[in-house]
């Protein structure tokens, strides 16, 4: 038995829960991986897991015997670096995952420039507005917006984005601009869900939030759709204000009830916590955290005072 390879089965498993997460994140059969831990516990005469018809949970034994493969498993990873020269120069592969539309316009143009002083460094980008577990798709680092559960990765913010309600010019101009979120009864809304159609916006004041009833007259699944169709005058649309951020400088889109914005939400670097950090990766992170909070922060700058209500 290839012990090493068993160990990284087994700490597979146990990091992402599952026997088809974990091929998946080793991109291996599930029928290899359900072998090897089998074998792995044969050799070892005791269960590492205990199985149930809805999970996997460690046992007593595996506890112990997965914190000592995670030791051994660094301890033969930081060796490889450190004799490919990792540690030594930013050189290697790096996979960095961001929501889409944040990654087109920000992290990308930033990637681009990254790759140019560092050209001997290659970056897988996974730009999707999927959650991706860095642990079972083998991501380094990871831009996310909103709050982050509880982890043993390092979160570092980098700013923040705004929600904000935005029509073009001419609809505004045939429809009147709203004064306040309960001004949007006498409009039409363009709303963004994949599943059903939005019937209320939440927005906020200084001493509560208030939640009023909107007439969704189009209903996309993406933001994009929404941009396209309010720039050509079918009403107001919310979306985070980065996506919208090329269409208000050219002035196709202007952003009302400012005032009355939701809460911004805040914008995380992450990535996993570890003794050693391969050079590569310190690197990344040291060079785009203060552009990209430079940029995030440039675009929240024109957030107005909230509104009392």
């Amino acid at each position: 038995m290839d012990r090493l390879e068993a160990m990284s089965v087994v700490v597979a498993v146990a990091e992402t829960g599952s026997f088809s997460a974990a091929s998946r994140r080793l991109r291996t059969p599930v029928a290899r991986v359900s072998r090897k831990v089998a074998e792995l516990e044969t050799r070892l005469r005791t269960e590492v897991f205990q199985r149930t018809s809805r999970r996997i949970a460690l046992t007593d034994a595996g506890l112990s015997y997965i914190a000592a493969c995670r030791r051994i498993l660094e301890q033969v990873e930081d060796a490889e670096q450190e004799a490919s020269g990792e540690y030594t120069t930013p050189k290697g592969d790096l996979s960095v995952t961001a929501p889409w539309g944040l990654g087109h316009m920000h992290l990308m143009p930033l990637a681009l420039q990254f790759l140019e002083t560092h050209p001997e460094i290659a970056l897988r980008l996974a730009l999707t507005d999927r959650v991706i577990n860095p642990i079972e798709e083998d991501i380094d680092v990871s831009i996310r917006i909103g709050p982050l559960p509880d982890s043993s990765m390092i979160a570092s913010h980098i700013g923040s984005v705004r929600l904000v309600t935005c029509a073009s010019p001419s609809y505004l101009a045939a429809y009147g601009t709203p004064m306040t979120p309960n001004d949007l009864g006498n409009h039409q809304c363009i709303t963004v869900d994949g599943a059903m159609t939005p019937t209320s916006w939440q927005f906020s004041g200084v001493k509560q939030t208030m939640v009023v009833p909107i007439r969704s007259r189009l209903c996309v699944n993406t933001s994009e759709a929404a941009i396209q169709a309010a720039i050509a005058g079918a009403g107001l649309t919310r979306v985070m204000s980065y996506k919208m951020e090329g269409a208000k400088i050219s002035g196709a889109l202007s952003i009302v009830l400012d005032a009355f914005e939701p809460e911004p939400l805040p914008v995380h670097i992450v990535y996993p916590q570890r003794k050693l950090m391969p050079l590569k990766l310190r690197a990344f992170i040291t060079w785009i955290t203060p552009r990209i909070k430079l940029r995030l922060t440039s675009q929240l700058s024109g957030a107005p005072k909230r509104a009392k209500i």
